[in-house]
């Protein structure tokens, strides 16, 4: 681990934001890794946000479109990424968590695959941090997991499958081999336990209001079955909220 992050040290540039909080919180606060797309058209831009006293916004580390690392703002000082957000019983999610930014132009400008290199930066990074704060893999999350029904980054390409193998987030062990069944219909009893099965998860969850739970839905799929994201509950859905909440 020290030859890790040693090859980020050399790695990493600086550039540091205004935007964090002044105040320095203790290590032991830092619970939460929060995943993040720019959004924006290019590196130049999301970075000049990301830097401008103007915005309120920043991040801890921004992961440039070749793969390059950038700290803005550093750990122990809380960085201003999240929002408003809830995960369990936590809200406000930048008191608690260290926020990584990964250029892409996200949805409104030509939404694109994450490339190899800023895979392989945010494998070294996140791998660093995890063991540097004893971030549990379940507690690794993207911004739409804390604000779905705002945020929809790092969004569908995101390689949550992948990164799991290195034990940075959860994956489910549903055998899609077995299920092949998308459309088969879901009781409103299944519905609930499915909702149920996310707020044990750790998703803030709104039961009465439809058009909410298909944004939830939407978000969950995004992340955990890719290949169709309609925001319906169908079974294999169901299936996989079921496995990720019986994951220890």
């Amino acid at each position: 681990m020290f030859e890790i992050m040693q090859k980020n040290v050399e790695k990493m540039t600086v550039n540091y934001s205004p935007n964090f909080n002044p105040k320095k919180r203790n290590k032991k606060k830092i619970k939460y890794l929060i995943f993040h797309y720019t959004g924006m058209k290019n590196d130049r831009s999301a970075i000049k946000k990301l830097t401008s006293s103007n915005s309120n916004v920043s991040c801890h580390y921004y992961i440039t479109s070749n793969g390059k690392l950038i700290q803005m703002v550093p750990d122990l000082y809380i960085a201003w990424h999240a929002g408003k957000s809830s995960w369990k019983n936590q809200k406000s999610l930048n008191n608690s968590s260290i926020g990584i930014e990964i250029s892409n132009p996200g949805h409104k400008h030509g939404y694109k695959k994450f490339n190899n290199n800023q895979i392989k930066c945010l494998l070294r990074i996140s791998k660093f941090l995890i063991k540097k704060y004893k971030i549990e893999k379940k507690n690794v999350l993207g911004h739409s997991d804390i604000a779905p029904l705002r945020k929809i980054d790092p969004g569908e390409k995101f390689p949550w499958k992948f990164l799991s193998k290195y034990k940075i987030g959860i994956w489910h062990k549903v055998n899609k081999k077995k299920l092949k069944i998308f459309d088969r219909k879901i009781s409103e009893l299944n519905l609930k336990n499915f909702l149920s099965n996310l707020k044990k998860i750790g998703y803030k969850v709104e039961y009465n209001n439809s058009s909410k739970q298909k944004k939830i839905i939407k978000i969950f799929q995004m992340k955990f079955r890719p290949e169709k994201i309609d925001g319906k509950l169908d079974f294999e859905c169901y299936e996989i909220a079921k496995s990720l909440n019986n994951l220890k």
